[in-house]
């Protein structure tokens, strides 16, 4: 049976994360920390809204890079079950699904 995944609720869902750090485990790299201005980062990542077909051909707002101190600063948005085992079978439910956040330099991807 194929399951389809509705990309704008997965999209507001993703944003609300990012946007609050809530409804998501956050993580950012070694490479990052080392920057020493994780708030701005973080401030960076929270109002990133340079979505394009480009950087988001299927519409669920799960990556962005920007530039910062020189440096290329990815983040990314996984979904996995609620157990951390698998990824999540429908990224769209958030009763099944846990969302992890990374942010990391682009040079560690």
């Amino acid at each position: 049976m194929l399951t389809t995944h509705d990309p704008t609720k997965i999209a507001a869902l993703n944003d609300a994360a990012r946007k609050s750090f809530s409804g998501c485990r956050v993580y950012m790299t070694p490479g990052v920390q080392a920057l020493y201005q994780t708030q701005a980062i973080f401030a960076r990542v929270q109002a990133y809204d340079a979505f394009t077909e480009r950087n988001d051909p299927y519409g669920e707002h799960d990556f962005g890079s920007f530039e910062f101190c020189g440096e290329t600063i990815f983040w990314k948005i996984e979904y996995y079950d609620l157990d951390f085992q698998m990824h999540s079978l429908d990224p769209s439910d958030p009763n099944i699904t846990a969302r992890v956040l990374t942010i990391l330099l682009g040079h560690e991807y």
